[in-house]
């Protein structure tokens, strides 16, 4: 069981920070050919916030060990369309090319074309599992943008679904409730059906009748834009970490983020390469939360992303080795021991973790992501890597964030097991 401090005793060691709701007054700061990307503002005009977590900080107890004071950023807070969360954030560089009058990144993965669409596109396709977070905050864009939904849902994807008391409810609540509700077209389709791989004939389908269909892929991120949005939040973090004042090194030296499709992680690789001196001990940690694949194929595939939206934002993070900036394997930091036994299944220690967020800081995560994520922050504070970390560096306090990316809908789908 995680060992909860109580809040009056870290309290003093912890900054003020502002009162809720206040806007920060400072703005991102980018550099030259990243500022110049086009992007559609999504979230909120304020940073999304970050707070303290006291009753999961350890004061310093010095000589022998170091403060842990942790921090949550709350994109679940991030946006005013329905269940914000870190989509949002991707979205918003990808809009301008949805409503651009020759969208350029339209097509489905598994078969690039140079077609152009004929003007603007007028629905949104994207796909997920059942439950995914991802499809919700696609439809709610769309509706804002003035544009129709198809969301293709697939029962093969992951294990939530078949380790669920009740399939039908499963498959009916939460995330599919919500799309729905959006004005989403929701097609659930059946294992091994072959549009989960290849949504051209549904793309095919919606041309014949005289759509523009624009293809979103899963979470975005094989997206050529996907990475940017969290290139941008790492600016972000770093304004943020200034206004907070932070103690020991004055930045968050460990940030914990969940790693699905991947393009969230890379892109705070290549935000943070770019916006920080040569030399940085900053240790950000990508999640996993699915066994399905082993950790070097999410290694290869967080390195794609991160050196492609290097080359967006302004560097060449592949080929220029000899740059401060270049983006190596030793940048992407992979945590692997919390998968469990499926893609989206509970399993009782990620459930008790959820538990310890709810029960000593009020904050409810989700049983894919968040839970997993936090399961394996506080594991990490039980072990020893992050005392070491603060021994080799004098350190009296380290500062760790966890990045709470949403998913909270999805919790409805899971009322038999939580």
């Amino acid at each position: 069981m995680f060992q909860m401090t109580p809040k009056s005793s870290i309290s003093s060691q912890l900054p003020k920070l502002s009162r809720a709701g206040e806007q920060l007054k400072s703005m991102v700061q980018l550099p030259g050919p990243f500022a110049e990307l086009p992007r559609h503002p999504i979230l909120y005009n304020h940073f999304s916030p970050i707070h303290p977590l006291p009753s999961l900080s350890t004061p310093s107890q010095r000589p022998k060990q170091a403060g842990i004071n942790i921090y949550a950023k709350r994109e679940d807070h991030g946006a005013p369309l329905a269940c914000a969360g870190n989509k949002y954030r991707k979205l918003e560089y990808i809009v301008p090319d949805i409503l651009s009058p020759t969208p350029t990144y339209h097509y489905h993965e598994h078969h690039p074309t140079t077609e152009k669409l004929n003007g603007p596109a007028t629905i949104l396709v994207t796909e997920g599992a059942i439950q995914s977070n991802h499809t919700v905050q696609v439809a709610a864009l769309a509706h804002t943008l003035g544009l129709k939904a198809l969301v293709l849902l697939s029962r093969g994807t992951g294990g939530g679904l078949l380790a669920s008391h009740d399939q039908d409810a499963f498959v009916s609540s939460g995330n599919v409730q919500i799309n729905r509700m959006l004005g989403a077209e929701v097609r659930v389709l059946e294992e091994g059906d072959p549009i989960s791989n290849d949504a051209n004939p549904v793309l095919e389908e919606l041309r014949t009748r005289e759509e523009r269909p624009y293809w979103i892929p899963g979470g975005a991120s094989l997206h050529a834009l996907g990475g940017l949005g969290y290139a941008r939040a790492a600016f972000e973090i770093e304004t943020q970490e200034r206004e907070l004042n932070l103690k020991g090194s004055g930045q968050f030296d460990y940030i914990f983020v969940a790693c699905g499709s991947g393009s969230t992680l890379g892109g705070l690789i290549a935000g943070f390469k770019l916006g920080e001196p040569a030399i940085t001990t900053r240790q950000i940690i990508g999640v996993l939360n699915s066994p399905t694949k082993p950790r070097s194929y999410h290694e290869a595939r967080v390195l794609t992303f991160a050196r492609r939206a290097a080359e967006l934002i302004g560097f060449d993070g592949k080929n220029r080795l000899e740059s401060e900036h270049a983006i190596i394997t030793d940048d992407v930091r992979l945590e692997d021991r919390f998968v469990g036994t499926g893609y989206g299944i509970l399993d009782a220690e990620t459930k008790e973790a959820m538990e310890v967020m709810a029960n000593s800081e009020g904050i409810i995560l989700d049983p894919v992501y968040t839970g997993k994520v936090a399961r394996a922050m506080m594991q990490w504070v039980r072990e020893h890597e992050i005392q070491q970390f603060a021994r080799q560096r004098e350190l009296d306090e380290v500062n760790v964030l966890f990045i709470h990316t949403g998913g909270q809908a999805a919790l409805g789908a899971y009322a038999d097991v939580i």
